[in-house]
């Protein structure tokens, strides 16, 4: 059976190489002696040169025709859930902790909306505290040793 246009949905992972992005597909296995199934993550190298995925993204990967190298057998089609901006699945819509966000600005139009809420709509986008508190635009490294220092970027 061929499965060349098998799409792997999949979580992004710090990665070291160029054009390149690792990808964590994680599946479910049956124990046959216990009978019970327990994750196991398969990790593929996902061609993206123009890096629009980052770290903690989910995305569609699909299977290369040829492989461009040794590592890299798959290309990223598309990011499905940008990382802290999260969406239900089934219905689509924004989700804050367990609650809808229509819901929330429904009972915000009821009872009054507090001083110290949130506006989702005035929030800017993901990106905005890179080199400050996000650092998953980074250029990422192996740490080979402990010396002390502050590595934010070493994998």
């Amino acid at each position: 059976m061929s499965r060349r246009g098998l799409l792997l949905m999949g979580q992004c992972m710090p990665c070291i190489k160029q054009n390149a992005s690792k990808i964590r597909i994680r599946r479910m296995e049956l124990d046959k002696n216990l009978n019970m199934y327990f994750k196991k993550d398969d990790f593929y190298f996902a061609h993206d040169p123009q890096k629009v995925c980052k770290t903690g993204d989910v995305v569609l990967i699909r299977e290369l025709p040829e492989r461009m190298t040794r590592l890299i057998t798959h290309a990223v089609e598309k990011v499905v859930y940008p990382l802290g901006d999260i969406t239900d699945p089934i219905t689509g819509k924004k989700v804050v902790v367990g609650k809808y966000r229509e819901d929330i600005e429904m009972a915000n139009e009821l009872f009054g909306k507090s001083k110290k809420s949130f506006d989702y709509d005035k929030a800017p986008p993901r990106g905005r505290l890179e080199g400050t508190k996000d650092f998953t635009h980074g250029e990422t490294y192996i740490k080979y040793h402990e010396d002390g220092k502050d590595q934010p970027f070493a994998v």
